[in-house]
């Protein structure tokens, strides 16, 4: 067999839920997508109704829901009530992971007020928002304004407060980094009520470097304050075929966005935007842009393309015709680039609504989609949830540049999943060491991307069901994300923890660094009174007995001796 052959599977025997998941689209059609329609439009007259309230009202009503959280977290008793967390239900969450932890004993918070844009201060190009803002919201308010956060991740519905507790990324991220690296202050509730206002100079640097990717484990975030940079109107995309094996697809990506004379930072070298797709182990597009003013997208012969009407192609099929066409340029507005895959959901909407990409079904309906992924889980059950944790995958392998080809391969010997994202991101190298860091000493290879300050990563993003499972083949989904974390590990690669995952917390802590992780927790109160991020990641529910032992374990001991992740 050679290397990228894949194992030959017996055939899986079918079950109801095979059935139920089958025919799951005329719920949707008829259930989802009306409820999702009607809840949008709900939630778009808040945001505009918002949007009408002067800086200084909205500021006067997020004080006032400061104060309530402060109350709220003083009437804890720590002997009676569980650890603290959210009043946010489990099943409102864009990721995949359920949020099993609140099925167990826990102190609810409402943070649910918490929805909108503080200040736009074009002086200072900073954005200060609340959590709950999500980036269709933001995008609607400073597009106009030829302004926009430095990252803009693509879905309508992400929050700012899950992409700086968690993880956020966009084409402009080799550029600026994750959507964390673009934060300049966190205003935070401390788990003692203290409110504190975190930046990377002063008293609470160690709190600010700490709270990306702690799953909200530190303290609650009720503001953030988000650069801003100027843009136009359009972007100028190009679509750029590659053919080859996947070694000859990841050099293409690669030399798409990063001069092989290392010289990175020269902005007539480095596009704006970068997005790569492999559509086979044969095949892939490359999209880079820049952004371009109205005047030049209307010249005399220049394509101008509204990805965004509801009857138009889903952008990763719209893409793929530069494979029989060749390489093409075309004009997107700003605004709808942006959003480019909240329609399909990159391609998973091929899986909710296998015919929604027709062309009947986009002038018909197109104009309800998406489904909200919230009512998606919420009305799946508990079989069919369990169906999709085992014959589905959702994750992003966030791996160094130059291993981007390993990763392909082993996706495709592992999964046999298509289409795969790939979307590069700067890793910075900081004062401290955080739970996701460089690897060390890269400043000293010199590799294709990388500079003296940063090291280049990019998002493996593995959406969709895997071969296997489409050809009707036994597929243990379990097994191949243990076998996906083992190699991430092994490749000092990082899982974002929105996903399934199952690691066990020896194995968590060897991925990620817990040193000043657990450190801030002790200093700032966090240990007792929120859960650790290990924990709130942890697959399955969570007992009783579980909270109180986790909550002891932590109140017992500094944390836990862990493995140093490997080189």
């Amino acid at each position: 067999m050679s290397d990228l052959e894949v194992p030959l599977r017996p055939k899986r025997k079918k079950g109801l839920v095979d059935f139920l998941v089958q025919f799951r689209c005329i719920f949707v059609i008829f259930v989802v997508l009306p409820i999702s329609c009607a809840y949008y439009f709900l939630i778009y007259l808040g945001d505009v109704r918002s949007e009408m309230k002067s800086f200084e009202q909205r500021q006067k009503e997020h004080d006032e829901n400061v104060k309530k959280v402060v109350k709220r977290l003083k009437q804890r008793n720590p002997k009676k009530d569980g650890l603290v967390c959210t009043a946010r239900k489990p099943w409102i969450a864009v990721g995949m992971r359920n949020v099993d932890y609140k099925r167990a004993r826990h102190f609810e918070v409402d943070l649910s007020a918490f929805r909108n844009i503080l200040e736009i201060d074009k002086e200072r190009m900073i954005a200060r928002v609340e959590p709950l803002v999500n980036m269709g919201q933001i995008t609607r308010v400073t597009v106009p304004m030829n302004l926009s956060l430095a990252v803009v991740a693509e879905l309508d519905d992400l929050t700012v407060g899950g992409l700086i507790n968690g993880y956020g990324i966009e084409g402009s991220s080799h550029i600026y980094g994750l959507f964390s690296d673009t934060v300049v202050a966190y205003e935070i509730v401390l788990a003692d009520g203290r409110v504190v206002r975190a930046t990377k100079d002063n008293e609470y640097s160690d709190l600010f470097y700490t709270i990306p990717w702690s799953q909200g484990t530190l303290g609650f975030l009720v503001a953030a304050e988000i650069k801003l940079i100027p843009i136009k109107e359009y972007m100028r995309l190009t679509y750029t075929p590659v053919v080859g094996n996947l070694k000859e697809l990841a050099q293409g990506y690669m030399d798409s966005f990063t001069p092989r004379d290392c010289d990175q930072d020269n902005p007539e070298k480095v596009p704006e935007f970068v997005e790569g797709m492999i559509y086979s182990p044969a095949e892939g597009v490359f999209m880079t842009g820049r952004y371009a003013s109205k005047e030049e997208a209307k010249k005399k012969g220049n394509k101008i393309n509204s990805v965004g009407w509801w009857f138009k192609p889903w952008f990763y099929q719209h893409a793929q015709t530069a494979l029989k066409k060749g390489e093409f340029v075309e004009y997107i507005p700003t605004r709808e680039y942006y959003h480019r895959h909240t329609r399909c959901l990159y391609w998973e909407g091929k899986l909710i609504l296998p015919f929604g990409d027709q062309w009947w079904f986009r002038f018909l309906l197109g104009w309800m989609m998406p489904p909200k992924v919230s009512l998606l889980k919420a009305t799946q059950g508990e079989a069919i949830r369990n169906y999709y944790h085992d014959m589905h995958v959702i994750q992003d392998m966030l791996v160094p540049l130059y291993k981007v080809g390993d990763a392909l391969e082993w996706v495709h010997q592992e999964m046999e999943i298509y289409p795969i994202w790939l979307c590069p991101h700067r890793l910075f190298k900081l004062p401290v060491k955080t739970m996701v860091y460089p690897e060390p000493g890269f400043e000293h290879h010199r590799r294709q991307g990388d500079t003296p300050y940063a090291q280049m990563y990019t998002d493996v993003g593995v959406y969709y069901s895997p071969g296997p499972v489409l050809r009707g083949e036994v597929f243990d989904g379990a097994e191949a994300v243990r076998k996906l974390e083992k190699w991430l590990i092994e490749n000092h690669s990082f899982q974002p923890q929105y996903a399934v995952s199952e690691l066990n917390e020896k194995d968590f802590w060897r991925m990620f660094d817990a040193g000043l992780y657990e450190h801030v927790r002790r200093k700032y109160g966090a240990v007792g009174t929120f859960m650790s991020v290990y924990y709130k990641s942890k697959k399955g529910r969570k007992t009783e007995k579980e909270v109180q032992e986790a909550e002891q374990a932590h109140l017992e001991t500094a944390y836990a001796e862990v493995d140093q992740p490997m080189d």
